[in-house]
C-alpha cells in the first residue's frame, strides 16, 4: 500500500504511548519501583510486566466498559498474584501501586524528537489529535509535556470502548466531523492501531521504534518510519 496520489489530510491523528510519549520505558520503571516495595522475591519486572501487559489487554476487551484506572488495578493484581506476591494486605497498600503506575504512565515524558515534529506539523497547517486508550485524568500529564501542540484528545473514556474496537475510531472520526479519507493514523501498535486501520479503511503510517513489534499477517501501513520526525518529510514528498 502507498500514500502515493491520495489527498492531502485535514486531521492528523496519532496514538499516544509508543509514539509520543515513551510507554515502555515509564512502564518497566513503574514495575521495578512496584516490586521494590515488596520483600524477599526474584521476580524478574520484564515477566511481571509481560503478564500484566496479557491481563490488560484482555481486559479491556471484555465487557461492561471500565476505565482504564480500572483496567490497570485489576490486570495489576492479577498479575501480581500469578507470582505469588500479594495484592498487598490492605486496600490502602493495593491502591499505592495502582497510584504509582497510573502516576508513572501520567508522567511518561514524549520522545527526543517529538515536540519538534508537532510544531513542524502544525505550521504545515494540519490538525493534530490524539486517539489513546486512557483515562482523561491520566493522558492530561503527557498532553502537557507536547508544548500545546494537540488540538483535541479523544480517550477510550470518551467512547466507552478501547483499541482495537472501531467505535473508538468511528467515535473520534465524528467528533472531528471527518471521513476516514480526511485523516491519516500515526501509531507504533499493529496489534491496536493496525487492526482498526484494517477493519475501517483509514490511511496509517507505522512508527516503527524496533521494539520488537511485529505486523498483523493481513495488514501492510501505507508507510513505515523509524521515528515521527521523518513524517514532514515523508508529506512533502507526496506533495502535501
Amino acid at each position: 500500500m502507498s500514500l502515493q496520489n491520495t489527498a492531502r489530510p485535514r486531521w492528523l491523528t496519532f496514538d499516544c504511548y509508543g509514539t509520543l510519549i515513551q510507554w515502555d520505558e515509564g512502564l518497566q520503571a513503574a514495575v521495578r519501583e512496584i516490586l521494590q516495595s515488596k520483600r524477599g522475591h526474584d521476580v524478574d519486572p520484564a515477566k511481571l510486566l509481560a503478564v500484566y501487559d496479557r491481563h490488560e489487554h484482555a481486559l479491556e476487551q471484555t465487557p461492561p466498559y471500565r476505565t482504564f484506572r480500572e483496567v490497570a488495578g485489576t490486570a495489576l493484581r492479577i498479575a501480581l498474584a500469578e507470582f505469588g506476591l500479594p495484592g498487598d494486605e490492605s486496600d490502602e497498600r493495593d491502591e499505592r501501586d495502582i497510584r504509582t503506575l497510573t502516576g508513572r504512565i501520567s508522567a511518561m515524558p514524549p520522545f527526543p524528537e517529538v515536540v519538534d515534529t508537532l510544531r513542524q506539523l502544525k505550521q504545515d497547517g494540519y490538525s493534530l489529535c490524539i486517539v489513546s486508550n486512557t483515562d482523561d485524568d491520566i493522558i492530561a500529564g503527557n498532553v502537557a509535556q507536547l508544548g500545546g501542540f494537540i488540538d483535541r484528545v479523544i480517550t477510550a473514556q470518551q467512547a466507552g470502548a478501547y483499541k482495537p474496537n472501531r467505535r473508538l475510531f468511528d467515535y473520534a472520526h465524528e467528533q472531528l466531523g471527518v471521513t476516514r479519507d480526511e485523516v491519516v493514523h500515526i501509531c507504533a501498535s499493529p496489534h491496536l492501531d493496525h487492526a482498526a486501520a484494517r477493519d475501517i479503511g483509514f490511511r496509517c503510517v507505522w512508527i516503527d521504534r524496533a521494539t520488537g513489534r511485529t505486523l498483523l499477517p493481513d495488514y501492510t501501513p501505507d508507510a513505515t518510519l523509524s521515528t515521527l520526525d521523518q513524517v514532514p518529510a515523508l508529506f512533502a514528498s507526496l506533495g502535501w
